[in-house]
């Protein structure tokens, strides 16, 4: 049995019911992190103030790309789902108490610098994900007709969401916040890497029954989603924590681009 990342993507995207489910699970958790980011940006204590733009725009990024997922449903002709819990990325990581919680968030009330560190340790890491997902995705996909312009376009914004992160966090290190940061990346690192876990395998088990995947097909899948899983725990996670200098510096100090009607 040949399975790749290609072929199983292919495979969802051919399909209405799967690609709808997909870019309705995309849609949402975009969405939220621009609602989240847009709170953030408006609660940034005075000490902090400068980077204010560069939380609004990356909450305008992420509302951006909620947007581009919900063109291409529309361009096929489909309405978004309502998006089952238990794959319900942002609301996963928020319950394992990764984050800023959302009490905090509609209290009115300016966060803390401890909060803003929080806040990007928990991009830091959540953005590796994304950006590691849509460099694969671009890898296969970025001349396809109908979802290569948006995949493009997103990884793009991945990878300045990432550089951005980065760079404000040692800049948070060199002002004596060291050590919380690598504590607070560790947690965070090591909570994401369960709740990707248990996201893909409830991804999986839904498209698999819309796709109608044997039980060995099914099966093969579950491992290698462990497998993942076991791989990040044993040390993979490392990769989330490390903090360097990007090669792009201040990749969020403009406005954000807008996106194409893609429908």
């Amino acid at each position: 049995m040949m399975l790749s990342a290609r072929s199983l993507f292919q495979e969802i995207l051919d399909h209405d019911e799967s690609f709808r489910l997909f870019c309705s699970i995309a849609a949402s958790g975009e969405s939220q992190g621009g609602w989240e980011n847009g709170r953030i940006a408006a609660l940034v204590p005075d000490s902090e103030r400068a980077l204010a733009p560069k939380i609004a725009r990356h909450g305008a990024d992420e509302e951006k790309h909620g947007r581009l997922f919900t063109a291409l449903l529309k361009k096929r002709g489909l309405e978004p789902v309502e998006v089952p819990p238990e794959t319900d990325y942002t609301a996963l990581l928020e319950r394992h108490g990764i984050g800023l919680a959302h009490e905090k968030l509609t209290a009115d009330q300016p966060l803390t610098v401890d909060d803003i560190v929080t806040y990007l340790a928990h991009s830091r890491v959540t953005e590796q994900r994304a950006a590691d997902q849509m460099e694969m995705l671009r890898a296969y996909f970025a001349d396809h007709p109908d979802v290569g312009r948006a995949i493009r376009m997103i990884s793009s914004d991945e990878d300045a969401h990432l550089a951005y992160s980065h760079e404000e966090l040692l800049r948070f290190a060199a002002a004596g916040h060291g050590r919380r940061i690598q504590r607070t990346l560790r947690e965070c690192a090591l909570a994401e890497i369960g709740v990707h876990r248990d996201v893909s395998l409830a991804v999986m088990a839904r498209m698999g029954r819309v796709l109608g995947w044997s039980g060995a097909k099914s099966a093969v899948l579950r491992a290698g989603i462990h497998a993942r899983y076991a791989y990040e725990r044993l040390g993979g996670w490392r990769r989330m924590v490390d903090l360097r200098m990007p090669e792009h510096r201040d990749a969020l100090g403009g406005p954000a681009s807008a996106a194409p009607e893609f429908a």
